[in-house]
């Protein structure tokens, strides 16, 4: 692969420019991943059926907004978010957050790994009859995987437009076989235990794809317009993801199973479930490492862009050593709270203080340290957390919109502030 390529810290060219259905068939496929049909199982199994149902469509009503804002100003820069952070954050700044995204994809990575082997599996010996060892579907993911992403956008996009349909039908399917089994009048009526807050439930739900809508412009950026990139959010988030998150509850309402891959095979759905695990987890693994690929290299420049993703790719599958499904929920929940301050930071910094710094030109003058941006980032997250652990009083009840609000409110009032202070200076004669 050229060295000089996507991955370095430039803006996308206009002969790299693509129609926004590609782009939005990426996105798709992230949201037709195994992880978002586990994460509206999950959430149907903590809730009451209709408030699944409802922080199904609150969860996806913020990752939309989120993510339509964030890919907009992708698309308008046709910068990567590790760009933008670098604007919003200064370049010190950046490097923190970044590493700390780069982290947070890989433990993605590792998940992904742990579901793809495990699922496949227990899949590949139910449905086919093939004894395969967990440690060679580990190779053979990690390997497509990471093949994948050296290649580059080019490779993922193709891959998911090939697959987005067939995935597609299969979603179709199980919400057929749903109904077929239980009306939806009798799932709305089921009555269960409730294990989780409704403001909880909508956190696990922006928790499953936040770090997605946040590094929409890593893929948005190759938009030929920037409303490209709001049809992108609308049909991954409002679309697909909702209804992925909705076929999953349907099922688990219908079977009583608590396990998606039960959930699938107990409908006759043992080939589309195979098929899920290997193309969602293809795409999904293939742009997690692309994105920590591009904020590692953003922060590191000088590192080689091959060996840093053969590297990166390694990691990722010593973090699936690490068998972090036993706390997804917890991890989901607790992402929402760390990364939403981030969009709330360049949101506000891009819309309402400092639009003209968003070019490709303004990094060779950059700022070392945005103060007011990484502290506000911080205080947003720590608070939030602070609230969903009851020390403190929430905002809205839900962590995530607590996160996003009181850092974008935080870092205004703070950048304002300053302005009148140093206004005020200058007119004292």
């Amino acid at each position: 692969m050229d060295e000089t390529s996507e991955f370095d810290a430039v803006a996308i060219g206009e002969d790299q420019l693509v129609a926004w259905p590609r782009i939005a068939a990426v996105a798709a496929m992230v949201a037709f991943s195994l992880p978002t049909f586990i994460t509206g199982l999950e959430v149907y199994h903590a809730l009451s059926p209709l408030q699944a149902v409802l922080a199904l469509a609150a969860g996806s009503l913020i990752i939309f907004v989120i993510g339509a804002l964030m890919g907009g100003i992708g698309a308008k820069t046709h910068m990567s978010s590790y760009l933008l952070v670098r604007i919003a954050f200064g370049d010190r700044g950046a490097g923190l957050v970044n590493i700390a995204f780069a982290i947070s994809l890989l433990g993605w990575f590792g998940i992904n790994i742990n579901l793809f082997a495990d699922a496949a599996g227990r899949l590949s010996s139910d449905v086919f009859g093939w004894a395969v060892p967990e440690l060679v579907w580990i190779t053979i993911a990690s390997v497509g995987m990471t093949v994948t992403t050296l290649v580059g956008f080019k490779a993922i996009n193709m891959l998911a437009t090939a697959m987005v349909p067939v995935l597609a039908i299969v979603t179709g399917l199980l919400v057929y076989t749903s109904l077929e089994t239980q009306s939806f009048s009798s799932f709305l009526a089921a009555d269960k235990e409730i294990t989780l807050s409704f403001g909880e439930g909508v956190s696990a739900v922006v928790g499953a794809i936040i770090i997605g809508a946040i590094i929409l412009p890593d893929i948005t950026r190759f938009a030929r317009h920037w409303s490209g990139a709001i049809y992108t959010a609308f049909i991954a988030y409002i679309v697909v993801q909702l209804a992925v998150m909705g076929s999953a509850a349907l099922a688990g309402g219908a079977t009583g199973e608590i396990e998606i891959l039960d959930v699938m095979l107990s409908m006759g759905l043992g080939v589309g479930a195979f098929v899920i695990v290997i193309a969602g987890s293809w795409v999904l693994n293939s742009l997690n490492l692309y994105s920590a690929v591009l904020g590692t290299k953003a922060t590191f420049p000088i590192l080689g862009t091959t060996l840093l993703t053969l590297g990166l790719g390694a990691a990722g599958i010593i973090a699936g050593a690490l068998n972090l499904l036993d706390y997804f929920v917890t991890f989901l929940f607790y992402l929402s709270i760390i990364f939403v301050p981030v969009a709330g930071v360049i949101l506000v910094d891009y819309f309402l203080i400092r639009p003209d710094r968003y070019r490709i030109e303004t990094l060779d003058e950059n700022v070392k340290f945005n103060v007011k941006g990484f502290a506000t980032w911080a205080i947003g997250a720590a608070a939030s957390i602070l609230m969903s652990e009851g020390v403190i009083p929430s905002l809205t009840g839900m962590a995530a919109m607590d996160a996003a609000l009181l850092t974008a409110f935080l870092y205004l009032a703070l950048t304002w502030s300053d302005r009148a202070t140093r206004t005020m200076g200058s007119e004292t004669p």
